[in-house]
Order: C-alpha cells, then sequence, then structure tokens
C-alpha cells in the first residue's frame, strides 16, 4: 500500500513530560487510521505536529512524500484539519465562515456543497454564536472539507455530538475515505474506531501500545465476551477463576471482577454453579462483547477514560 503518513522517530517534550517518544507510525494511501489513548497519551500532540502546527523535538513527518520544511504552501492546500477546540467567530454565519475557510485554498468544494455534506442548511444564514454545541462542531469538519483536501486530519471530531449527529458524520467520513482519500482520527470511543478505521494504535505515554486492524487487536485477547460481576462472601482465588471452562484471563477493576470468556454458554453456568457451591451471593452481573477499551484495560491495567 502507498503511504500517506510516514512518521519515524517522532520524540516532543514540554519541560519535564515527554509528550511524544520515539514514535514510528505509517498511514496507508486510502485508510482510515484511528489513535486511540487517553488524555495525556501524546495523540493531540502527534497529530498537531503532523499538521504543521507544533515543530517536533527530533523526528520526520512524511505527508504524501513532502515535508513541512521544504512544502509548506502545497501541504496547506492538500490538508484538511479540524482541530480538538476550534474557535470561530460568532457573529459570522455559517455560510459566512465557510465562504472565509475556502478562501485560504487555490481549489475546494463549493460553499452550498459543503454545507450540506455537514446537514447545516437550515442553518445557513444563522450567526455562528447561535449555535448548538453539536452544530458547531459540524462547521467546524465543514471548515476542514472545503477546501477538498487529500488527507483529512480529525481530532475528537464528535466530541459533544448527539448519536444522530455522530452517525451522520461518520457516514461523512466513509463517504470521504470511500473516493480514495485519507483520514487520520482521534478518538475516545471505542465504537467510532471500531466503526470507521481500518486499522488503530493505542499510545500510552508518548508509545504505541499496540497496533492493528480493530478486530485483529480484540482478537488478541483470546476471547469474544468480557464478564463483570461483584459477590458477597469468601474471596474467591483467581486460579479457581481462571479454571472455569471457557475463561482465559481474570482482572479486578474496583472491587468487581472481570472475566474474558471464549464462549458465554461454558462459562456462564460455569461461574453460577462455582458461586452457589462455595455460598457466595451474586450482587451485580453483565456480560458484553469484547471493544478496543477492554484490550487497553488488558495492556495497561487502566480504563482509557480513567488513564
Amino acid at each position: 500500500m502507498a503511504t500517506a503518513l510516514a512518521i519515524r522517530d517522532l520524540c516532543k517534550s514540554y519541560g519535564d513530560v515527554r509528550a511524544v517518544v520515539h514514535l514510528d507510525l505509517e498511514v496507508g494511501l486510502g485508510e482510515c487510521f484511528g489513535l486511540l489513548g487517553p488524555n495525556g497519551a501524546g495523540k493531540t500532540t502527534t497529530i498537531e505536529i503532523c499538521e504543521g502546527l507544533t515543530p517536533p523535538d527530533s523526528g520526520d513527518v512524511e505527508l504524501l512524500g513532502m515535508r513541512w520544511a521544504t512544502h509548506e504552501r502545497e501541504l496547506r492546500n492538500i490538508l484538511g484539519i479540524q482541530l480538538q477546540e476550534t474557535q470561530l467567530s460568532e457573529k459570522l454565519t455559517v455560510a459566512e465562515t465557510v465562504r472565509l475557510f475556502r478562501s485560504f485554498y487555490a481549489k475546494g468544494l463549493g460553499e452550498d456543497e459543503v454545507i450540506a455534506l455537514v446537514q447545516l442548511e437550515e442553518k445557513t444564514r444563522a450567526r455562528v454564536g447561535t449555535l448548538s454545541g453539536g452544530q458547531k462542531q459540524r462547521l467546524a469538519v465543514a471548515c476542514a472539507l472545503v477546501g477538498d483536501p487529500r488527507v483529512l486530519f480529525l481530532d475528537e471530531p464528535t466530541t459533544g455530538l448527539d448519536p444522530q449527529s455522530r452517525r451522520q458524520l461518520w457516514d461523512l467520513i466513509e463517504r470521504f475515505r470511500g473516493d480514495g482519500r485519507t483520514v487520520v482520527l482521534t478518538t475516545h470511543y471505542m465504537d467510532e474506531a471500531e466503526r470507521l478505521c481500518d486499522r488503530v494504535a493505542i499510545v500510552d505515554h508518548g508509545q504505541v501500545i499496540a497496533l492493528d486492524a480493530p478486530r485483529a487487536l480484540i482478537a488478541s485477547l483470546g476471547a469474544e465476551h468480557v464478564v463483570t460481576f461483584t459477590a458477597d462472601g469468601v474471596a474467591i482465588e483467581d486460579a479457581t477463576l481462571e479454571a472455569l471452562d471457557g475463561v482465559t484471563a481474570v482482572r479486578h477493576d474496583n472491587g468487581s471482577i472481570q472475566l474474558t470468556a471464549t464462549e458465554l454458554r461454558r462459562t456462564m453456568p460455569a461461574l453460577l454453579t462455582l458461586l452457589e457451591q462455595q455460598h457466595i451471593r451474586l450482587t451485580e452481573l453483565s456480560t458484553h462483547s469484547a471493544t478496543l477499551e477492554d484490550v487497553f484495560v488488558s495492556l495497561t491495567g487502566r480504563h482509557l477514560r480513567d488513564a
């Protein structure tokens, strides 16, 4: 696969804080690539270096065969950027805002076309200050798209959006990628990464700790389900739980116990039988299919949002 973005040995520190530590990544042309990790993991710093907004301490970033030091003008015209927090002039209308951003590019999409893409037609004449948080977020995406970019950077693009708006933006990203263009996004939402991304890199403390397709990372757990329970009574030894039919791993999380399991139909009866035999009263029980969040917990012992 041809390379759209190549990051080699990237480092960035802020005083004593090492935000990015010898990071290496490659994003293929036409790929939707996700950066996942908790706040402070280095995701936004990495993406801002790629966008040419933050200089690295060392390392190299190459975009479509070009570097910021030698091809800044060309790169500005072929990249679309949506920041984690975008401050737009609240007295301009939606149409005026899009028109302003369109003026920054030599070529691009029409004002009406890009407003329709983010489904803000009814707000064309509305001032930015009157928009809801979700509408402002969609307007920020419109500003990123108006130059008809070849590579689109999206930093937490659906934060603050209602479920319907999130799915509308997902559809827009999928259409953009369907045209053979490249998307690099950061997100906290596991369902978003699993739905949109061809591959994801899980980043923690400025380093990549896992990299693969979402389903492959989940499969690396060796289980399809997670069983979480709390119980009163005598503590159960981990070795006893690990011996249950279908269980591949045991973790403790804030007073609850998590079992990764290959088949619920085998593990659930075995767990309930064990609790009954040991006269332990079950107080809470839940199950879910394994997710990227479970991969992160397995790798770090922490949750993405808690880390």
